[in-house]
């Protein structure tokens, strides 16, 4: 982490989890746990369904709303689509785009990714732009090159004002829920990648101050190590974040 560049940011991933009516005793408990100095931006991205309970009750734990996917199109005949205009509606200020699971199972490509990113820039949301790279392209050699075309197919037409406004969030595919995690200094390595593409398409400034995320199975063992590395400035977190004492203790690890 640099925190006197870039803000550290601990996103939760509920995915298709918890309900509503589970988000008030959820926070109860996370209140329990958390540190008592704010050490991190902390939000929790859940179904749009549920963002206006997150926002009630995360008010206390200081916990911002975010949804996990959005709309390319504004508005029209598009059965099931949630807008950025709806999503920014109901008060969530953050958005996931381009998670390995809307990749995989709804078939997104890196142009509707962009789409996205632009769409939710366009009303407020923060987009948090998930990459990522198989296991087959990672024993091929070719995380590097995988992951510097979806950076740059993900911000292509965005200004630096606008990546001012911007998270990315380096997942590894074969990472996600499988129970292993690249090391740290694979983590690294990819996250200070990602920070040179920013830099050679929009300059130092910008790409200095872009807060860049680690996706792939980051629990409340292994985040302090994460964290530590240069480049990982916070973590996009999946299961653990179901878990308000494992959540808490992945916050609390941005203190050290």
């Amino acid at each position: 982490m640099n925190r006197k560049y870039r803000k550290t940011v601990i996103a939760g991933n509920w995915k298709m989890n918890q309900t509503a009516s589970g988000i008030k005793p959820f926070m109860e408990e996370l209140k329990a746990e958390l540190p008592q100095t704010k050490s991190c931006d902390i939000v929790l991205c859940t179904p749009a369904v549920m963002i206006p309970a997150m926002i009630r009750g995360g008010k206390e734990c200081k916990v911002a709303a975010g949804g996990q996917d959005v709309s390319k199109y504004e508005k029209g005949a598009y059965t099931g689509e949630v807008s950025a205009d709806q999503l920014a509606d109901i008060g969530a200020k953050y958005c996931i785009v381009g998670h390995s699971e809307r990749r995989q199972y709804h078939h997104e490509d890196d142009m509707l990714v962009n789409a996205k990113a632009k769409a939710l820039l366009e009303k407020g949301i923060i987009p948090i732009i998930c990459v990522g790279e198989s296991l087959e392209q990672r024993e091929m050699d070719l995380t590097i090159e995988y992951i510097t075309y979806q950076v740059k197919a993900a911000l292509y037409g965005i200004s630096a004002q606008q990546l001012r406004h911007c998270i990315i969030a380096y997942e590894p595919i074969w990472a996600i829920g499988t129970g292993k995690t690249a090391t740290a200094q694979q983590a690294q390595e990819v996250c200070e990648a990602i920070r040179i593409v920013i830099r050679k398409m929009y300059g130092a400034r910008p790409a200095r101050a872009v807060s860049i995320l680690y996706g792939g199975s980051m629990n409340a063992k292994n985040a302090a190590e994460l964290l530590a590395q240069p480049d990982i400035d916070g973590g996009l977190i999946g299961g653990a974040s179901l878990k308000p004492a494992d959540f808490a203790q992945i916050v609390k690890a941005t203190t050290q």
